[in-house]
């Protein structure tokens, strides 16, 4: 079985570049994060501080994160048996997920069924820690990165797109804050592996990052 990780900060683009991929080679794509703000989601609908690591580890085993995927093969997010795909990428709902994946509790309720799927499909997995923690020996590892403001600027056109009110400069204030916390915590921090392949994407189109990423792969095939 074949296995990609990609790493990065928030908005660097990990989970567009990692689709296509998927597309392109016909493998599984798992978008952690997704399942990370899925936890969030449940903590803030329950009106929990992100802070509250007790009450949190408490919480942890009576909830279950599933991924499926419809039709048309897109990702669908199942928490507790709801589909909450289309609420999982407000900002709020990714700053919970920023604090509260920090907590051991929480990494490990979810690291066993990431780990199964590379054992069982090819895949392509995104996140902060996937080639460090989750899949230390992954066929290819990527850290993906871009400036702040580039990262701030491509969330503010995403979220404007789906309609949903934002301001530019609070966005770039948050990305820098959960590029702190990610990097900083005691559990897992955001860090490229040794055997990672750089790649800025500051300046680079979707379509360029794709083939670079492609090109990698490749080489070990």
């Amino acid at each position: 079985m074949y296995s990609i990780a990609i790493d990065g900060p928030a908005g660097a683009g990990k989970s567009t570049i990692a689709k296509e991929i998927a597309k392109r080679l016909g493998f599984i794509y798992v978008d952690t994060g997704a399942m990370y703000r899925a936890m969030g989601l449940c903590f803030l609908r329950k009106g929990i501080d992100g802070h509250d690591r007790e009450t949190i580890a408490d919480l942890c085993p009576s909830i279950r994160v599933d991924l499926s995927y419809d039709g048309e093969g897109r990702q669908q997010v199942i928490l507790n048996g709801e589909n909450v795909t289309p609420f999982i990428r407000q900002e709020e709902v990714g700053q919970m997920a920023s604090v509260t994946s920090a907590i051991p509790e929480v990494r490990a309720a979810l690291l066993d069924l990431q780990r199964n799927m590379a054992l069982t499909s090819d895949i392509i997995m995104d996140g902060r820690d996937i080639g460090t923690h989750v899949l230390p020996d992954a066929t290819l590892k990527i850290y993906l990165t871009a400036s702040p403001g580039v990262r701030a600027r491509r969330r503010y056109d995403e979220l404007c797109e789906k309609g949903i009110p934002c301001d530019l400069n609070r966005i770039e204030e948050d990305i820098i804050k959960r590029d702190q916390q990610d990097m900083t915590r005691e559990i897992a921090p955001l860090k490229q592996a040794e055997d990672a392949i750089l790649l800025d994407s500051s300046d680079m189109s979707i379509q360029e990052v794709v083939s670079a990423i492609l090109e990698e792969f490749e080489k070990i095939r």
